[in-house]
């Protein structure tokens, strides 16, 4: 019977279960900042490109 009794005030389970929900949501916040930033740099490269296939062909040869 003590063991069950200790076992229900013991809290370090709930803590580390704490802890694992705060890292899943840390972790799913980056993945939602990297895709966006991902998303950004493709766009910016994109340009970048664009422009610099457009400033080769008005080059003379």
């Amino acid at each position: 019977m003590t063991f069950f009794k200790n076992m229900i005030r013991d809290e370090q389970g709930a803590t580390a279960i704490e802890y694992g929900l705060i890292a899943a949501l840390i972790a799913v916040a980056a993945i939602t900042a990297m895709q966006s930033l991902g998303g950004e740099l493709t766009n910016t490269f994109t340009t970048v490109q664009t422009q610099l296939d457009n400033a080769n062909a008005k080059a003379p040869n």
